[in-house]
């Protein structure tokens, strides 16, 4: 992300770093990543938010080489100091945008300080509680893997190597144990759920259903892509994004 600044933030023991574009323009977004990866593999979709907005893409805490806490933070506790570094930042009210274990966070972030949600996006949200086992999620990203473009599968393996087993292992316990579908309906922000259409880890009746929960949420479709569909398919997802925003504004 050449030309961002960059910034380490420490919140209670918590490491994170920024990636910032700071524009004129608005609204503002924060972008999360999800489990064992990092800001790199949202640079695209970072880009395409900056063209006319200010764009945060934020490492969490384990994760893009940063170090690894003593103790596993569960997703409340991560959501928690993640509110903390959006203040730091000087971020009063931002688009929440979450690929993957990243939805849960930003989920979290906005039940948490609804005053920091004008809206939340989850991309590929996690976890399906039909589906909320680990055996059945590694498969489930072994088989959307194997049909991913090779840069964004090249990604996913670094950072995934990065961060180690460990920590993702015990990372997944957190993502697995958390009831996404019990906190949508707490938000007060809209929600967009937004998924590839080929994409077998966030399928169609699970994002339909956190849709449906939500008091104000709304489900897109990316045709012809899997689950790392922010980074496949940056431009569109933007694109939608965008338009999810300009008719909230009109309605309002």
């Amino acid at each position: 992300m050449t030309g961002k600044s960059v910034r380490d933030h420490a919140v209670h023991g918590l490491a994170f770093r920024s990636f910032s574009s700071r524009r004129e323009g608005r609204p503002v977004f924060v972008l999360i990543h999800g489990i064992g990866m990092s800001h790199r593999y949202l640079t695209r979709l970072h880009d395409e938010l900056a063209r006319d907005a200010e764009v945060h893409t934020i490492d969490l805490p384990g994760f893009g080489g940063l170090p690894k806490p003593r103790r596993a933070a569960d997703i409340a506790d991560v959501a928690r100091a993640l509110g903390r570094v959006l203040d730091d930042l000087g971020v009063g009210s931002a688009v929440l945008v979450g690929h993957s274990m990243g939805a849960q966070w930003v989920v979290e972030l906005g039940v948490q300080r609804p005053e920091l949600a004008r809206a939340v996006v989850a991309i590929g949200p996690v976890t399906d509680d039909r589906r909320r086992n680990a055996l059945v999620q590694a498969l489930l990203l072994t088989r959307d893997s194997v049909l991913e473009p090779p840069r964004p599968n090249a990604l996913v393996c670094t950072d995934y190597l990065r961060c180690g087993p460990v920590w993702c292992a015990r990372q997944a316990r957190h993502m697995l144990g958390y009831p996404i579908e019990d906190r949508i309906p707490l938000l007060t922000a809209p929600l967009l759920v937004v998924r590839g259409a080929d994409d077998p880890i966030a399928q169609q009746s699970w994002a339909q259903r956190l849709g449906t929960l939500a008091a104000d949420g709304t489900v897109d479709i990316v045709p012809g892509h899997r689950h790392l569909v922010q980074f496949t398919a940056a431009p569109e997802v933007a694109r939608r994004i965008l338009a999810f925003l300009a008719r909230h504004r009109s309605t309002r």
